[in-house]
């Protein structure tokens, strides 16, 4: 029952909008961080990302339960259409690192085609004026699990090649917010020609 309500309250008490979130016109907040890739961990940095063009940086709850599990094979099944539109994708959570590498290899959810990065404190969702929440004491994953983190809001947000939030995504569902992204880099690589 546990499980069930903790991806229930993943899928959508977390999709409440993110008002106080940084908005289009704002500065990105520059971060590094541990973050996985097909299992493989590395030092993960936004602005070296941005070098390559527009990234898409979604903040999620926890790897492994159910709206996250969903948000991450659905940017992994899109992950060609971001990069054709010239958009790199980044997921970020309160994971630990070792979470990550299980996640971000797992065929069902990030397949190895997107990298995930940990913030572990929070620091880097609270840079970007995101809610964090407290650990749920006896909470479990999708694979039964303990879950002993703290959880970001689900929020997406574009950001350009200069640093700069073009849009930023929330309240809405985990699969909508995937679909939103990738409009919103579509529209970016439109208005550049």
């Amino acid at each position: 029952m546990k499980t069930r309500l903790l991806g229930l309250l993943c899928s959508t008490a977390v999709a409440v909008p993110a008002l106080a979130a940084l908005g289009p016109g704002d500065t990105a907040p520059l971060f590094e961080a541990k973050a996985s890739l097909n299992g493989e961990a590395f030092d993960y940095s936004l602005a070296e990302a941005l070098k390559e063009g527009a990234v898409v940086v979604y903040f999620y709850p926890s790897a492994y339960t159910q709206g996250c599990n969903m948000q991450a094979h659905e940017f992994a099944v899109n992950m060609d259409a971001f990069n054709a539109a010239g958009a790199t994708v980044v997921g970020v959570s309160l994971d630990s690192i070792e979470r990550l590498n299980d996640f971000s290899a797992d065929p069902e959810y990030c397949a190895g085609k997107l990298p995930v990065a940990s913030d572990e404190s929070g620091e880097i969702a609270r840079s970007y004026d995101l809610r964090v929440s407290d650990a749920r004491p006896g909470a479990r994953d999708t694979r039964g699990q303990e879950i002993d983190h703290g959880f970001a809001e689900r929020t997406t947000f574009i950001v350009t090649p200069d640093g700069k939030i073009a849009e930023t995504i929330g309240g809405v569902s985990p699969i909508e917010n995937v679909q939103k992204a990738l409009e919103a880099v579509q529209r970016l690589q439109h208005s550049a020609h």
